[in-house]
């Protein structure tokens, strides 16, 4: 037998599993580094979140990504090298930041990498009929496992689209996992570039999991403020957004989108979701001469009248439902606001509350992920709720 694969043997026949996690989202902010001892698999997972930290990208290696990010037309060369470039450089995160915490690489099981997301390209996304569902997250996997010496668990969304699924969001099995509690109903919002919910119903015999992108979070906003505010990235303590005032009819261009009347389940991006689209808005608003702090207004009122809606149309009048929000926009005091006003039916919470970091959940989702792919059932989503189909995701990289 190839040693690798008795030595994932061995780790998948392990009581628990050190694995680190990772998360790059669409703000391009940074590398979220996870550090987690899982114990069991499926529904009887135990997680312990060890440490984490959230390693800054530098700007000129932002500005690489956005070279190739959520662009139709870009060049290749560039592509072909950013993708081990991409897992080089967050190899060497993942070496220094161990060095921080004392762990040493051999004594990591896994290594769960969700890559940099390039473009997202669900169907409903484009017009070519002969083509289906698509994405892509690049961070060679292969090289993030050598240059590491950790096997390494990477690409999860690829498998997700073979079976029927858009790709996205993935975070109704780690959701399910971690967060199901009989007898109460429980929405997870997470709010980064682009929002997205997973409602766990505390009758699961009566009612499905049901996991959607709603439209956009920061990402609007994160890229006004890098348009009209060089060296800033996003509009801290909703400070912009106060000052200026919500113009409706602007506010209601940017509502009208076919996106927001399609069922769910359902995703998106910021290839729809950009300032090309403001731009569009605020021509047919005759709003383009609106100063940024009023657009600003604008966009945080959009991002909270559009998770508003997706939840109220998934929880259709229960009361008492359980909102435990994470991610980037969580950080937005007015955004938090007028969704705490909007959904006053709701109690709102943090996953702190349930024992992962807010800021570290999704990081801590993939590492479930790599748990379930090596030693996991497929069947812990059973097939029958729409867009979350029954499989194990992931690709494996060996060190040598």
């Amino acid at each position: 037998m190839n040693p690798n694969v008795q030595k994932l043997f061995n780790i998948a026949g392990k009581p628990h599993r050190l694995i680190i996690g990772l998360m790059s989202g669409t703000s391009l902010d940074g590398l979220d580094i996870v550090v987690c001892r899982i114990t069991g698999s499926g529904s009887a997972s135990k997680v312990d979140l060890l440490h984490f930290e959230t390693v800054g990208y530098v700007d000129s290696f932002k500005k690489e990504i956005k070279e190739v990010f959520a662009k139709k037309n870009i060049k290749l060369e560039k592509l072909c090298l950013l993708n081990p470039r991409i897992a080089l450089q967050h190899a060497a995160m993942i070496n220094e930041f161990l060095k921080r915490v004392n762990i040493d690489a051999s004594d990591v099981d896994l290594l769960a990498s969700h890559g940099q997301t390039i473009y997202h390209a669900p169907q409903r996304l484009h017009p070519q009929d002969n083509a289906g569902n698509a994405t892509l997250q690049i961070g060679d996997g292969d090289h993030l496992a050598v240059a590491t010496g950790i096997i390494t668990i990477s690409d999860f969304r690829q498998k997700h689209i073979a079976c029927g699924g858009e790709g996205a969001p993935l975070a109704a099995y780690g959701d399910r996992i971690l967060f199901s509690k009989k007898g109460e109903d429980r929405i997870l919002l997470n709010i980064g570039g682009i929002s997205n919910f997973t409602f766990l119903p505390g009758n699961q015999k009566e009612e499905k999991v049901l996991c959607a992108d709603v439209g956009p979070g920061n990402t609007m906003m994160d890229a006004l403020m890098q348009k009209h505010f060089p060296g800033k990235y996003f509009d801290e303590d909703s400070a912009v957004a106060k000052l200026g005032s919500i113009n409706n009819n602007l506010l209601g261009r940017l509502k009208a989108d076919d996106f927001f009347i399609q069922p769910f389940p359902k995703t998106t991006g910021p290839e729809l979701f950009n300032l090309d689209y403001l731009a569009a808005a605020q021509q047919k608003s005759n709003t383009s001469s609106l100063s940024a702090e009023d657009t600003m207004a604008t966009l945080n009122k959009f991002s909270a009248d559009t998770i508003t809606d997706a939840i109220n149309a998934c929880i259709k009048n229960k009361l008492g439902v359980k909102i435990f929000v994470s991610g980037g926009g969580m950080h937005n005091p007015l955004l938090m606001r007028q969704l705490t006003e909007q959904l006053n039916d709701c109690s709102f919470h943090t996953t702190a509350e349930l024992g992962i970091d807010p800021d570290a959940k999704e990081a801590v989702l993939f590492a479930i992920l790599a748990n379930e792919c090596v030693c996991g059932d497929p069947m812990l989503m059973d097939g029958e709720v729409e867009g979350i189909p029954a499989v194990s995701m992931g690709k494996i990289s060996m060190p040598n």
